[in-house]
């Protein structure tokens, strides 16, 4: 595990933008998961810059999603998130793109169809995750046991009431999202933090203790973990 305490969140989203363009400059087809959120606007526009620089290429990369609020098509899609902070603006093309659908008709066909695919594309060689204050990442949400494989699951009230703070009203009640096993199966995976709020669960997270209560500690598992935080969040480690 490397962990990173930078001294401000812009600091912080530098260094996370720098850890990507990292592995969109190696040989091959770099295969990336995204995720969405407040902390990943500021990562997604330094990549911008990156990428204009001729930093990060993003001309071979094949683009997949963390998760998708399940009945929130269009502009309230992560979907639409993911292309409008990044996507749109580093050229990765529409055939590089694979989505959850949101407005599945069968949820668990798609998500079985989804992990197929990422299988068939040789894994993420780069998983990048946010942290809910409840600990959660994805939308593995705190519980007594977590979803192995991309799955629907049920959304706590507190992850609600933040979207609805959001905009998102009312706000979905499910969610699509790679599961626990699936997340550890990426070659590596980047985690970003930043802010008073996330200092609880980093430290949860970051204990020793591997619980479902704190989905973030099954990050500590994987060999080649990056943990980026700002100096706010990292203030309870």
């Amino acid at each position: 595990m490397k962990l990173f305490a930078a001294g401000t969140a812009s600091e912080a989203a530098r260094r996370a933008a720098e850890a990507v363009a990292e592995v969109l400059r190696q040989p091959g087809r770099p295969k990336l998961v995204l995720s969405t959120g407040k902390t990943m606007v500021p990562v997604y526009r330094e990549l911008v810059r990156l990428h204009r620089k001729r930093r990060a290429p993003f001309a071979r990369a094949l683009a997949f999603q963390v998760d998708e609020l399940l009945g929130a098509p269009g502009r309230r899609s992560f979907r639409f998130f993911l292309e409008r902070h990044l996507l749109d603006r580093v050229g990765v093309a529409r055939q590089r793109r694979r989505f959850l659908d949101a407005g599945a008709p069968d949820p668990d066909a798609e998500c079985a169809r989804y992990e197929r695919e990422l299988r068939r594309a040789g894994g993420a060689d780069l998983l990048i995750l946010g942290l809910g204050a409840n600990g959660h990442i994805a939308y593995l949400e705190p519980g007594r046991s977590l979803a192995p494989h991309t799955s629907r699951v049920a959304l706590s009230a507190e992850t609600r009431r933040g979207l609805a703070a959001d905009g998102l009203k009312p706000p979905p009640r499910h969610a699509l999202t790679m599961g626990v096993e699936t997340i550890l199966s990426a070659r590596r995976v980047l985690l970003v933090a930043c802010g008073k709020s996330k200092a609880r669960a980093v430290a949860r997270a970051l204990s020793g203790r591997v619980t479902p209560r704190c989905p973030a500690s099954y990050l500590t598992l994987h060999p080649r973990l990056t943990i980026i935080l700002d100096r706010e969040s990292a203030s309870k480690i």
